[in-house]
């Protein structure tokens, strides 16, 4: 039996380009990511200045989560169940080498806390959660790509056990300033059904 999942929206970001269900909603001419970031949260108009303090990872997961949940949770009256299910390749490895390079050297010996902090991959969760007040059930599992069939089977088995009702699942890299993301909202509700396949072909739009 082919796995169903009703997918009520979906964001790619990468090459400087967002897109935002099919349709690109942000771009500009080859920059940084830091650079680009900094111009996609001013772009947006979005208002949490603690996105400035993140690392890369953090900022990438941030912004496809706020396209995806803000309409969500900025009109909610009560909680939201919203877990999150994300993965990718390099974990947190970006920081961790920022970190390694501070305190490799005894001369030149700054261990940075701002930057400690961030050299665990889950730590974008916390960040999301921090921002749209979620206290549900979320995971990141590191895998060598992109694992359509198990990302999905695990959100839709938190679907069906009432552990949430909505999902945000997907992608977030980040290494070497080489990134991408591919966020998707997943309920139990009826919407546009995708197959693991179709799910496969928005990623690799």
């Amino acid at each position: 039996m082919t796995q169903k999942t009703n997918i009520q929206s979906c964001i790619t970001i990468q090459n400087n380009e967002i897109v935002l269900n099919g349709i690109s909603v942000f771009k500009i001419e080859p920059t940084d990511f830091a650079d680009f970031s900094k111009q996609a949260y001013r772009n947006f108009d979005l208002q949490y200045p603690k996105f400035f303090k993140m690392d890369a990872l953090s900022k990438l997961a941030f912004l496809g989560s706020e396209l995806l949940l803000s309409p969500i949770t900025s009109s909610a009256e009560q909680e939201n169940n919203i877990a999150l299910v994300l993965a990718n390749k390099s974990s947190s490895l970006d920081t961790d080498v920022k970190y390694q390079e501070s305190i490799s050297e005894q001369e030149n010996y700054f261990p940075s806390p701002a930057v400690f902090v961030y050299t665990l991959p889950n730590i974008c969760l916390g960040e999301i959660s921090i921002r749209h007040q979620l206290k549900s059930e979320n995971s990141f599992f590191i895998f060598d790509a992109f694992n359509t069939e198990f990302m999905s089977n695990y959100s839709n088995i938190l679907l069906n056990s009432n552990k949430a009702d909505l999902v945000l699942c997907g992608w977030v890299e980040f290494f070497n300033d080489d990134y991408k993301a591919f966020l998707c909202t997943i309920s139990k509700e009826e919407s546009t059904k995708y197959t693991n396949e179709t799910i496969n072909t928005l990623y690799n739009q």
